[in-house]
């Protein structure tokens, strides 16, 4: 789907694929109608948000908008002008260029950097481990779907639809996906070092961390598994209460010790990033492991509009 505004005008709505249009939504509270997508309509938008298919993304793009385009697809990710953008971790002093299409950073990439960013102006990271925990609905409806009837499969012994993954997501956890996949994991974990090489390349001396991203069996909402080693001297560390504290300011969800840690589920629907399971590391003294979570599709979302209100 992509969303069109225009200065003066009400947010519309306008559907990629035929199979969307005639679609009542809402936006604000307000019922809204799913219209076709006309590249001729688009071509004067002030704000043009592509968070489709990469087909509509290109016949979006095909129709050459003059404004601001706000891409989540990626499919604009390969021109020389785009910006990876996630205002949400960008520092104080960066100033957004719009003369080149905003790619929304991915959304792990921004859970990341805005964490690292945050500790990082607080005391100097030395290097830092991220696991990374994605769920199906980063693959779309489709993922959604494939795990569920993989779920429902596995429980009735019958065979396995692969389609998306081609192999088993259900019940398990993959280090990568099937040869024939469409999308490779590999892939999509480049894209998250490249998206937060560029955010972390914005702010002051935050090292760039090592990422392993894993196939989670979930439906919705990232989980990210942060080891944080400080210093490099000892003195330079914070204890348990300065990190809770440093990570208690929005955009954060800091879920203290007398809290339950974050989850995916809990945190479907929800703004920003809940942190907790803040624990020192027993075998290093400067090191300290923490826990997050966050709703990938929200986190995007957010960020998109942030970058649209600097044009509006």
């Amino acid at each position: 789907m992509l969303g069109q505004t225009e200065i003066g005008e009400q947010l519309r709505l306008v559907a990629g694929a035929a199979e969307e249009t005639g679609t009542l939504t809402d936006i604000g509270g307000n019922p809204a109608f799913l219209a076709k997508l006309d590249p001729e309509a688009i071509e004067d938008a002030a704000v043009l948000i592509l968070a489709g298919t990469p087909e509509s993304s290109k016949t979006a793009l095909d129709a050459n908008p003059s404004g601001v385009l706000i891409d989540l697809t990626y499919v604009a990710e390969d021109d020389p002008q785009a910006r990876v953008r996630a205002p949400m971790a960008e520092g104080d002093n960066y100033r957004g260029d719009h003369a080149g299409p905003q790619i929304v950073a991915h959304p792990a990439a921004i859970a990341v950097a805005a964490i690292l960013k945050r500790l990082h102006e607080n005391w100097p990271i030395r290097r830092a481990i991220v696991h990374i925990f994605e769920p199906a609905s980063e693959r779309g409806t489709a993922g959604i779907e494939e795990l569920q009837q993989q779920t429902v499969s596995l429980l009735s012994f019958k065979p396995l639809e692969k389609a998306v993954f081609d192999a088993q997501a259900s019940f398990a956890m993959l280090a990568r996906f099937g040869s024939d996949a469409p999308v490779a994991l590999e892939t999509v974990e480049e894209r998250i070092e490249r998206h937060l090489a560029s955010l972390l390349e914005r702010l002051d001396g935050v090292p760039m961390p090592s990422l392993r991203l894993i196939q989670a069996p979930v439906f919705h909402g990232y989980s990210f598994s942060f080891w944080i080693e400080f210093g490099p001297e000892r003195d330079e560390a914070p204890a348990t209460p300065d990190i809770e504290e440093a990570l208690s300011q929005e955009p954060f969800d800091m879920r203290t010790a007398d809290l339950e840690p974050p989850n995916n589920v809990g945190i479907a629907g929800q703004s920003g990033i809940a942190v907790g399971a803040v624990t020192p590391d027993r075998n290093s003294a400067s090191a300290f492991w923490i826990w997050a979570a966050a709703d990938n599709l929200r986190l995007s979302a957010e960020n998109a509009a942030i970058i649209a209100g600097e044009v509006l």
